[in-house]
């Protein structure tokens, strides 16, 4: 499934330096990407999520992916500048791929055959 993480998700974030547990551990298999609206490879990434749930659900693999599009939010710097200090990454989109609740790794912009394999399908 798709979600877009919602205010108090995000504030959570800034608060105590990583995303709650419940998102981080939503399924097994949990990416969070955090980017702008404005961003062509958002675009692109945004466009073949539907299929990667799709993916995930034919090969029998639980995966959830949260997403905020922060440059909508009137906290935008603020969670801007905590992404880049804390996950130390300036380029958007940003994915924070998570196995069983806890960080694996991370990535930029990728292909649906890359994020599949980080996400764990």
């Amino acid at each position: 499934m798709i979600y877009e993480l919602s205010n108090e998700d995000c504030l959570f974030a800034i608060e105590h330096g990583e995303f709650a547990g419940e998102i981080c551990g939503k399924t097994p298999n949990t990416a969070i990407i955090l980017t702008q609206s404005w961003c062509p490879q958002w675009t692109a990434m945004r466009r073949y999520l539907d299929e990667a749930v799709k993916k995930a659900q034919e090969a029998s693999i639980d995966l959830s992916i949260f997403f905020v599009e922060y440059d909508k939010e009137s906290w935008s710097k603020e969670f801007m500048t905590f992404k880049e200090d804390r996950f130390k990454n300036r380029e958007i989109p940003y994915v924070r791929y998570y196995q069983n609740g806890i960080f694996s790794e991370d990535s930029n912009f990728i292909s649906l055959g890359g994020f599949l394999k980080k996400s764990g399908v």
